[in-house]
């Protein structure tokens, strides 16, 4: 193969090969059923073992590349199965796969239209589209690589918004600025607090409720103590849906405090933003209009392919003028085009997919009605799961279910029927960890769990895959039982 080293594909060289390919993934990764496994497990040591992982010096042939693919396939995680319920992205769609497929073929790098004229003015299209869906003063927005950073763009957005200065002086100039966000926040509102020089101590956890939503009392007594403190309260971050209980935030009454005191409202509805789509359920974002940015990510709800994620903003040209650099090499002033339509100085990437094109093309198959069915499915399913939780006697709910998100226990024998069950957190701890383990080394379904607060381990149901069944929902519920039943007898 050392002569085969051009990247230009060749029909009468690579044709046979990548048809393969395709064939390896059709009947391996695309088409997954409910009878192939979610993952053969194996630990990182005997993986190490099993698995080719060196680098040689001279290429190898085609059938060794192929035999490495399906190697790489038969010890992955099978996201697209329907049992795989692990985090916030499942399924598999087709439409969005096609799309995936045709943007990595294109190898497009969406900054400037010269070299993306068509991805270029459909990402304006779509984040229009979503903006108007949002509200009548929306209008701006980018794609991101993924929720986290969407967030920490937001926080890097509402420091510029304050202190402008900051762009070309920098931090030292800057006084101490704390964010404030739910304690139940996703953690990337820590990790940009770092990374942006405000430091995670500087944000303030927000108490939350019994079901997971902040106190808005809280956020004024909060803001309050920063001031007493002599800093600056730079901006509210709430969630519409949080990463583990699937809780609301009430927007409108935080909105209203963060206009009292001028401060920035950034709304993280990485996962409970696609519900724009569905009149059914769109109340459960009302308030999200008064927010200065929103983050939204369409590879969760949606079922968008990884990833695709948009921060929208209402402040006019605000990505421009906080994250502008004019490079000449890119963004030249004496273009043979308007070079308006040239986007890329409004981010922080330079190099960048193209993310729209996936959810574009999903958007066109289904249509909004489509989304809107699916939305609807995946709420009915989880109101299903909710309902077989409380009809066992071997699980219990650990709060009322908001969203898609059920988070339950299951109980051993000797735990059902008891008054209190947190007189035995210790010994819940214990439970959910142990039963998952044999889930994954069985390869039959991936079920995340976390503790929360005080709350011992739990387990998460969420899905994104509206194939799922009430029968499938039933299946998981017995499989965990008997597996925790056999586990504690």
């Amino acid at each position: 193969m050392m002569a085969d080293f051009c990247p230009v594909p060749n029909p009468d060289v690579h044709g046979d090969f990548l048809q393969k390919v395709v064939d390896l993934l059709f009947k391996n990764v695309v088409f997954t059923t409910r009878r192939d496994k979610v993952l053969l497990w194996k630990t990182p040591e005997e993986l190490q073992g099993e698995f080719d992982f060196t680098l040689p010096q001279a290429g190898d042939s085609q059938d060794k590349l192929l035999q490495i693919m399906k190697n790489t396939v038969k010890f992955s995680v099978k996201t697209g199965h329907p049992y795989f319920i692990n985090q916030l992205f499942s399924g598999l769609d087709p439409y969005g796969l096609a799309g995936q497929w045709l943007t990595d073929a294109l190898n497009a790098s969406v900054y400037t239209y010269e070299v993306a004229p068509v991805f270029t003015l459909m990402e304006q299209h779509v984040i229009k589209e979503v903006c108007k869906m949002v509200g009548p003063q929306w209008s701006d927005g980018i794609f991101c690589p993924g929720g986290s950073f969407g967030n920490g763009t937001a926080m890097n957005l509402a420091r510029f918004h304050k202190f402008p200065q900051a762009k070309l002086k920098g931090c030292n100039i800057l006084p101490r600025m704390v964010v404030l966000a739910s304690e139940e926040c996703h953690y990337s509102t820590y990790k940009f607090a770092a990374f942006l020089g405000m430091g995670e101590d500087n944000v303030w956890p927000l108490k939350t409720d019994d079901v997971g939503q902040i106190v808005p009392e809280k956020v004024e007594e909060a803001i309050q103590a920063v001031l007493l403190e002599g800093a600056v309260p730079l901006m509210v971050v709430a969630t519409l849906g949080t990463t583990v209980r699937g809780a609301f935030d009430p927007i409108h009454a935080i909105a209203t405090i963060c206009k009292k005191y001028e401060i920035w409202l950034h709304v993280d509805a990485a996962w409970g933003g696609g519900l724009l789509f569905s009149q059914k359920h769109r109340a459960k974002l009302n308030g999200i209009e008064a927010a200065n940015s929103i983050v939204i990510n369409p590879h969760k709800l949606l079922a968008v392919p990884q990833q695709c994620s948009m921060l929208l903003v209402t402040h006019p040209d605000i990505l421009h003028r906080c994250h502008s650099r004019g490079a000449e090499y890119l963004f030249q002033k004496d273009k043979y085009y308007d070079a308006s339509y040239d986007l890329g100085d409004r981010y922080l990437q330079c190099g960048r997919k193209c993310d729209v094109f996936k959810f574009w093309i999903m958007w066109r198959a289904k249509g909004s009605c489509g989304f809107a069915k699916h939305i609807d499915t995946l709420m009915d399913l989880a109101e299903y799961f909710e309902q077989q939780v409380n009809a066992r006697p071997d699980f219990v709910l650990v709060s009322k279910r908001q969203y898609v998100n059920v988070c339950f226990w299951y109980l051993p024998r000797y735990l059902r029927g008891k008054l209190n069950i947190s007189d035995y957190n210790a010994q819940l701890q214990k439970v959910a960890p142990q039963i998952k383990a044999v889930m994954v080394k069985h390869g039959s379904v991936m079920l995340n769990y976390q503790p929360l607060k005080t709350l011992p381990n739990f387990f998460r149901f969420v899905s994104q895959n509206s194939a799922l069944t009430k029968k499938d929902a039933d299946f998981i519920l017995d499989h965990i039982a008997e597996i925790g039943d056999a586990l504690f007898p």
